[in-house]
């Protein structure tokens, strides 16, 4: 028998904030400089929904520890630069999150100065403000459930009566390894065959999540 929902569990980027277009960018940009040619579908598959740690230890069997390092400070500072001036709430996430009356947290990759900036940037920071979990927290990033599991014993919520929202392959993999159902946004960059899978639901459209929570 399926749980109600008590809990609904954000992924960050690309779910709540348009950053993965901004980030996808800046690491092409990054690779044709430091001498990794990447194509921004290979970035997405490598990349995308994975911790900053995860995507250092790849940057680094690659091209080195050093490499590695100026890699991370570079993206750092223009993925910031970037998001001042580029970056959106995900389209119809405001008017989803207004519709949603059930509990709801974060729980991403990303640091959490990353989304202090990322959400605060976006009006959505206040929302969400002490709720808010990053895979620093935890031992193992996505796709291992690790963050979808301390998110919810800080919640209080049993990881059955859970659902988690994510637009990456590694967080739909992380979400059914935890026990919870996933909602596959797939209006990002990630295609909707990436997302789909057993206890998954794909979506195109965030004004559609609301419904689909209900039902």
């Amino acid at each position: 028998m399926i749980k109600p929902v008590e809990l609904v569990i954000f992924d960050c980027d690309g779910v709540l904030v348009d950053s993965e277009r901004i980030a996808v960018r800046v690491q092409v940009g990054l690779g044709a400089e430091l001498g990794w040619g990447l194509h921004e579908a290979e970035v997405v598959e490598r990349f995308i929904g994975r911790s900053h740690a995860a995507i250092r230890e790849q940057v680094a069997e690659r091209l080195g520890e050093e490499v590695a390092e100026v890699w991370a400070e570079r993206f750092e500072e223009r993925h910031r630069v970037a998001v001042d001036a580029d970056l959106v709430a995900v389209d119809g996430l405001p008017e989803a999150l207004a519709a949603i009356a059930l509990p709801t947290c974060v729980a991403s990759s990303g640091s959490h100065e990353k989304m202090r900036h990322t959400l605060g940037r976006t009006g959505l920071y206040d929302h969400f403000a002490g709720r808010i979990f990053s895979a620093s927290e935890v031992a193992r990033g996505k796709p291992a459930p690790d963050l979808f599991l301390h998110a919810a014993r800080s919640m209080g919520v049993d990881p059955a009566a859970c659902v988690v929202v994510e637009d990456s392959r590694p967080g739909v993999t992380a979400a059914r390894a935890a026990g919870m159902r996933a909602f596959g946004y797939a209006g990002g960059l990630t295609p909707a065959e990436r997302l789909a899978g057993p206890g998954t639901t794909v979506f195109h459209d965030m004004r559609e999540l609301p419904a689909l929570l209900a039902g």
